[in-house]
């Protein structure tokens, strides 16, 4: 006897400005914007720090725009081929934002490299330096309000696309302060030294998106936080009711949902409606400790294990001799 139960994980709030989606479509417009400002930039002081900073830019647009994408499959409800629903879409926005900056590391490497052999002057300095930062400006601000609704909506592609507008905000902090060394210093090689900088920078933040994001399509378990929750009051039931035994407990991540699956042992004489009062009442503490859980809870009889379990049990015997043999040191 199993039953799953969704938790109190309320909908979106339709007038939320906040919402992924809505935010991502401000992220497309936010992007075009800080195109058009650092291309400019790069135009007038013929940097190549400013020009590393507007083709990160392009990656941001492209980056945007397929994590609307992303956020639109997610939100389809379940159906009878994705029973789960299709929450892990969120996932693939993010490795691709992380391969986008990978290739824009290299292409930036790429362009400092030949302009560090062959410095060029800078022009109108002044006037590239401040379209960079208004830019600058506007991509911290909107991711700074990207983490925040990442937060409430667990939404792992606004988290990819935050943390990229990160990385684009401190890549043209770098960029800036290149330029302003170069030029009280007269080492025009400093600004393709920062644009180095800022390629190896960024290109580590791509490599944790793509794994990140991997680890969230192998079925990453719950953090650490969340599980302490689920151990420590199943922990209370067993201690306050007599004879209820939790096991098999495990836990996955899927995107903005959370899914929890255990088995719950009762004594063979209680009634079933006695188990599923009993059962109900835990789903609903655990629903209130851990906010958008799914919990499917099967009871069974005490000393009764199901078939899948009783058919581990013969591989695990066989691994144990094993282990053993591998440590013949130990008692």
């Amino acid at each position: 006897m199993s039953h799953m139960t969704l938790s109190s994980f309320s909908s979106p709030d339709p007038d939320d400005w906040m919402q992924p989606h809505k935010l991502l479509r401000l992220s497309v417009v936010v992007a075009v914007v800080t195109i058009v400002l650092k291309t400019l930039a790069w135009w007038l002081t013929g940097s190549v720090g400013l020009l590393s900073d507007a083709l990160e830019s392009f990656v941001n647009l492209a980056g945007a725009m397929f994590a609307l994408t992303m956020v639109t499959v997610a939100k389809r409800p379940a159906d009878t081929e994705h029973p789960y629903g299709h929450h892990k879409a969120e996932y693939f926005s993010a490795g691709f934002e992380g391969v986008l900056v990978i290739g824009a590391s290299l292409a930036i490497a790429w362009a400092a490299l030949s302009r560090l052999w062959n410095p060029q002057p800078l022009e109108q300095l002044s006037w590239g330096l401040v379209l960079s930062l208004v830019s600058t400006g506007f991509n911290g601000l909107l991711a700074w309000v990207m983490l925040r609704s990442a937060r409430k909506y667990r939404s792992m592609a606004l988290i990819g696309d935050a943390k990229h507008l990160f990385a684009d905000v401190w890549t043209s902090v770098g960029v800036v302060g290149g330029l302003l060394a170069a030029a009280w210093t007269g080492w025009l090689w400093l600004d393709a030294l920062v644009a180095l900088g800022v390629a190896a920078h960024i290109c580590v933040q791509g490599a944790q998106l793509v794994w990140q994001s991997s680890q969230g399509l192998m079925d990453q378990a719950l953090g650490a936080p969340q599980r302490l929750k689920i151990d420590t009051l199943l922990d209370g039931y067993a201690r306050s009711v007599d004879g209820v035994v939790f096991d098999n407990v495990s836990s996955r991540q899927a995107g903005e949902r959370s899914f929890v699956d255990l088995h719950m042992h009762v004594p063979g004489q209680w009634s079933v409606q006695r188990a599923a009062q009993l059962r109900t009442e835990i789903e609903a503490a655990l629903l209130q400790a851990v906010p958008g859980l799914y919990a499917r809870i099967e009871v069974l009889p005490l000393g009764m294990a199901t078939a899948s379990e009783t058919a581990a049990e013969p591989a695990a015997a066989a691994a144990e001799p094993d282990a053993q043999a591998a440590a013949p040191g130990q008692v």
